[in-house]
């Protein structure tokens, strides 16, 4: 295990389990880049056929928690609160605090906005302003400036135009482009509470089981963000325009039972049953033509954005590329000799 994520490779599926219980799985600058690798070795690599993606714990994945480590010089806009701020905890917390910001050890409450509150401050601070001990009200503004600075204080929240989008480009964006750009079919195995980053990480899977006891949260709303990991493409494109708004909107969580009703989930099963089922169905994909797979799963995830023209020529490409595999010729075979075909994946 390194950096809070378990990797093991096992007849053909490469099983990615987030190891962060304490925080409900937040994910850290470095659990992300271990993600973006093992999942993009795991595209090129012939062995594996299939990828399994699951957590520890009472949750699946409680969004960004960019507090948990430096993730090679990464700062968040506006001092040390998250970026994305997906509902992410630390160990201390008692609690999940929706939205936005991690909370700190010693905190009695979660801090709202960008930020940081002092010590000896009263009451937290909104907005991206910090307070500092003796100001009579919030000084707002990106930089907190006291009587006599002559220029704003960096640090709590002095931000330069282009840092959020570049963060957000560069971390969450690439996370949820590796889902859906490995070759190999990815399963999500939800066993708890995917909020945020995590719901969308959850979403980008080609193959999504629940357990029961899981909740899907668009917690953005509710600290005053816009959705961001690829949120607002990938919940109209599974419930559609009017029920992804509703739930960005109100960011209210969504059980598992209607999760599948709305169409982000393929099946519920009851926890105690959630990784032996997502056990065999990586087994029925690992033993499937992994070519195929890979080639249908970019036509459909295309589909979406392309038209009917660039559909169909893509469509009649893949299945060129494909009849040039073994599995193909292997499938043709097994056919007219009317026995079930032996995929190998090449």
């Amino acid at each position: 295990m390194t950096g809070g994520v378990r990797h093991e490779v096992c007849d053909g599926v490469s099983y990615l389990t987030l190891d962060r219980p304490e925080a409900l799985n937040a994910l850290t600058p470095d659990m992300r880049e271990r993600l973006i690798g093992l999942l993009t070795r795991a595209s090129a690599d012939p062995a594996v056929r299939a990828v399994v993606l699951t957590g520890t714990g009472r949750g699946f994945c409680a969004g960004a928690d960019l507090r948990g480590g430096t993730g090679g010089g990464e700062r968040a806009p506006g001092g040390s609160a998250p970026v994305a701020g997906d509902g992410a905890r630390t160990a201390e917390d008692a609690t999940p605090v929706p939205g936005g910001g991690a909370q700190r050890a010693g905190d009695a409450t979660p801090v709202p906005g960008d930020g940081a509150q002092r010590a000896g401050d009263a009451t937290p601070v909104p907005g991206d302003g910090a307070q500092r001990a003796g100001d009579a009200t919030p000084v707002p503004g990106d930089g907190a400036q006291g009587a006599g600075d002559a220029t704003p204080v960096p640090g709590d929240g002095a931000r330069v135009a282009g840092d959020v989008a570049r963060v957000l480009r560069l971390g969450a964006q690439r996370l949820i482009a590796a889902v859906l750009d490995c070759e190999k079919p990815v399963l999500a195995a939800v066993n708890g509470t995917a909020a945020g980053l995590g719901a969308h990480l959850a979403l980008a899977c080609d193959l999504v089981l629940a357990a029961e006891s899981a909740r899907f949260i668009e917690v953005f709303v509710r600290r005053g963000l816009v959705p961001d990991g690829g949120g607002a493409y990938l919940l109209p494109r599974l419930a559609g325009p009017h029920r992804a708004k509703e739930l960005m909107f109100f960011g209210d969580a969504v059980d598992a039972a209607r999760a599948e009703r709305l169409g982000l989930v393929n099946l519920v099963v009851p926890d105690a049953e959630l990784a032996a089922t997502a056990r065999a169905w990586a087994a029925r994909l690992a033993s499937g033509p992994t070519r195929v797979l890979a080639l249908t799963k970019q036509l459909v995830n295309a589909s979406l954005d392309d038209g009917r023209a660039a559909a169909f020529a893509a469509e009649s490409w893949a299945q060129e590329i494909n009849m040039t595999t073994r599995d193909a010729r292997e499938g043709l075979r097994a056919f007219t000799e009317r026995r079930a075909p032996h995929f190998d994946g090449r």
